[in-house]
This record gives structure tokens, C-alpha cells and sequence, in this order.
């Protein structure tokens, strides 16, 4: 029989403390890994604020058009035109043609936001008033349809146009696609 001692009781509940033998005391994390992770924070942020203001200051710039939604939220009338046509660059020049000797004299272009009408919303200009039942047949007749530059509300400059795809789009027609146009497409 072993005999007890009071000094082993003593040990084994030294030994039997909280801390397992092989392990080390928590250490707090290092000034240098928070400094890093406060450094390429801080460059993360000033990234975002730098490409932030970079867009507002090329969107700012009115030489220049980045998108189709400025040219639809130029267009006259813009949420009607929306709904009922499409939004367009109205494009006004005059072409001088003369036979003796042959030449051709074109002036300078007027660039102004207008909208062109699906052939089934010209109900909203019959109800204005903005063109008569003569001007509606004769534009149905040439399968042509209605375009507009100025607000409908004011004095708008309403043309019968014509939808020209004799040339193509060859912005659209790239090697390998469909070449099928959308319904909504159609004027």
C-alpha cells in the first residue's frame, strides 16, 4: 500500500490546475497586424471615394454622352416617350445640291433630343390635336411613322419619318449574330 503524503495531494492538485501542461498563455494580437489591417482599410476607402469621384467628374462633362439613359432622360416628354416610342438624337441638316457643276453643299448639324412614336400610340397626338386625320393616313399609307423634338404640352416640330434599314446597323450586325431584330424594334 502506497502511503499517503500530504505534500503528493498537494502536487497532483498543482498539476491538475485549469492550464493543460503544453499550452501557452493567450496573447493579444500584435500592434503591427492591427496597423496593417488599418492601413489597407484606409487604402480600400480612399480607392472608393477616388473612383466615385472620377465618375462624377466624366459624367459632368457635356461634350459627351456614356449611356443611352441620358439620352432617354433628355428626350422630350421622357417617361411618355418611354412608354410609347423610343428616345432619339433628332439630327437637323440641309444638303445643297448643285447640277452645273456637279456638288454637294451640306450646313452645319443641329443636334437636339427628340422621341419617335410606335405606329399604335399616334392616338396620342390625334387626341392633342398635334395632327390631323389627313396627316395620319398619309403617314400609314408610306408605312412610315411619327417622330418629335420639343415637349407635346409646347410647340413640338412633328415629322412623318421613314425607318431606314437599307444600310444596316453595323454596330448590330456583328460576325455571327442572329441578325434577327426585336419586335420592339419595329416603329
Amino acid at each position: 500500500m502506497a502511503r499517503r503524503n500530504r505534500y503528493n495531494d498537494d502536487r497532483r492538485n498543482y498539476s491538475n490546475s485549469s492550464m493543460p501542461r503544453n499550452s501557452k498563455p493567450a496573447e493579444g494580437k500584435s500592434p503591427i497586424d492591427i496597423a496593417k489591417a488599418a492601413i489597407l482599410a484606409s487604402v480600400f476607402v480612399i480607392g472608393i471615394v477616388v473612383g466615385i469621384s472620377l465618375d462624377f467628374s466624366t459624367n459632368s462633362n457635356l461634350d459627351r454622352i456614356d449611356s443611352s439613359l441620358e439620352i432617354d432622360q433628355s428626350a422630350p416628354n421622357p417617361e411618355l416617350c418611354q412608354s410609347f416610342g423610343a428616345s432619339a438624337i433628332v439630327e437637323d441638316v440641309r444638303l445643297y445640291i448643285t447640277l452645273n457643276p456637279f456638288n454637294v453643299f451640306v450646313t452645319q448639324p443641329v443636334m437636339q433630343p427628340g422621341c419617335v412614336l410606335r405606329q399604335n400610340n399616334w392616338s396620342l397626338l390625334e387626341k392633342q390635336d398635334l395632327v390631323t386625320n389627313e396627316q395620319v393616313r398619309d403617314c400609314k399609307r408610306r408605312m412610315n411613322t411619327f417622330g418629335y423634338t420639343g415637349v407635346l404640352e409646347g410647340s413640338p416640330k412633328i415629322s412623318c419619318i421613314y425607318q431606314n434599314d437599307s444600310a444596316g446597323n453595323l454596330f448590330l450586325n456583328r460576325p455571327g449574330s442572329s441578325g434577327n431584330r426585336v419586335e420592339s424594334d419595329v416603329f
